[in-house]
């Protein structure tokens, strides 16, 4: 017998998931040509040439010991280049701030591991990341939703004020989000950092940043580090440098932050104990070497820019997004059946319900060029059928 708890798990399963796997059913039936496929954040973009480049010198001149154990927070001199690309003129940041990780997912179990105690509660701020909510559970935690402003998806103040107890223990927060797209301001994250500080105990903010470099119409991502407190950040290559599948990642801890010194210690211990021990260390070299490498950014910010005239143009109202490469688009009816209906068409769309936002659908436009442009006959037909366009 499995766990009660893993049992209900395995049933409800990952709505994006799903979706994924619906779409290779559909694409071995009808060809990959003719199913548009817009259910995950997968990039096709291949890694920038600086990362071929440092992944084949490393195997080609392979250093001594470059894959044995290192400590757990991971290389010394990995650390620090990614210390520096975190500090800003504002804020330096040191290498015992950071711990290297299997991915933002595998920081931010650290970073929760470290800091919940049994029923301690964390704040989301809907739409949000679904696996936020297993992660807080893997550790006993309690997710508390709160909705954002609608149409923005910006974060409303006095709600997240009228959320928080005294078991409050974190926020999550994730700028540009996924999957609104929304970048918040330095005027926004001023005021949260106001916000939380107003409490009457210490409260983390875990901000959640894969996709802070890719960030549209001339815009860049204001540095967390530098308005906010008591910070901890989580970060992934995986979109950055479209890495999804090597799992490399990092958490850093603000040197403003009230409990920086346990707080760095605990992270570690946690990345040992929960399994991972240390992230790759081959890729740690990989990242250490490339660090100010980019994928192309504007190619993402054309695709967003066709995906939106296409939804738009088939009637449907939609978030145009500042940042990652999702569209938020507000459903004609029932969300999840909305999206059933979607897939009869061939069109896989994930409902707004798995972001806890229901009334919405969500593209990933990560997908190719083709099957956006292939996509536009099915999204018009689907706007005709809930009478959205002629």
């Amino acid at each position: 017998m499995i766990s009660k708890k893993m049992s209900v798990n395995i049933q409800s399963g990952s709505l994006i998931r799903k979706m994924f796997e619906e779409g290779a059913r559909l694409k071995e039936l009808f060809g990959e040509d003719n199913v548009y496929d817009f259910s995950i954040g997968n990039p096709d973009l291949e890694p920038p040439e600086e990362v071929r480049s440092a992944l084949c010198s490393l195997v080609d001149s392979p250093k001594p010991g470059m894959h044995g154990y290192m400590p757990n927070s991971g290389y010394l001199s990995t650390r620090t280049a990614v210390a520096r690309s975190v500090s800003t003129p504002l804020t330096t940041v040191g290498p015992d701030a950071i711990c290297m990780t299997v991915g933002a997912a595998g920081a931010m179990n650290a970073v929760l591991k470290s800091v919940l105690d049994p029923g301690d509660e964390v704040i989301l701020l809907a739409p949000f990341f679904m696996e936020y909510v297993n992660y807080i559970e893997n550790h006993c935690g309690v997710p508390v939703i709160v909705q954002t402003d609608p149409d923005t998806f910006l974060p409303n103040p006095d709600r997240i004020r009228s959320a928080i107890t005294a078991r409050t223990k974190a926020i999550i927060i994730n700028s540009p989000n996924n999957p609104s797209g929304t970048l918040y301001s330095a005027d926004t994250l001023r005021e949260l950092n106001d916000l939380i500080l107003s409490a009457d105990h210490l409260i983390h903010v875990i901000s959640d940043e894969p996709y802070r470099e890719l960030v549209y119409d001339g815009r860049t991502a204001p540095a967390t580090m530098d308005y906010i407190q008591n910070l901890i950040v989580c970060y992934s290559f995986s979109k950055s440098l479209s890495l999804p599948g090597e799992r490399i990642g990092y958490s850093a801890i603000s040197p403003s932050h009230e409990d920086f010194e346990l707080l760095s210690k605990a992270v570690v211990l946690a990345n040992r104990i929960l399994g991972s021990v240390n992230a790759p260390a081959l890729f740690q070299k990989v990242i250490e070497l490339s660090i100010q490498a980019k994928v192309d950014v504007p190619n993402y910010e054309k695709r967003r820019n066709m995906l939106y005239e296409i939804v738009t143009g088939a009637g449907f109202t939609a978030h145009k997004p500042d940042g990652a490469f999702y569209l938020f688009v507000r459903s004609p009816g029932d969300d999840m059946e909305f999206c059933k209906r979607c897939a009869d068409e061939r069109l896989l769309v994930v409902p707004g319900s798995a972001f806890s936002c229901p009334g919405y659908f969500r593209l990933a436009f990560c997908a190719s060029e083709k099957t956006i442009i292939g996509s536009e006959k099915a999204f018009r037909t689907m706007g005709k059928a809930y009478g959205l366009c002629d």
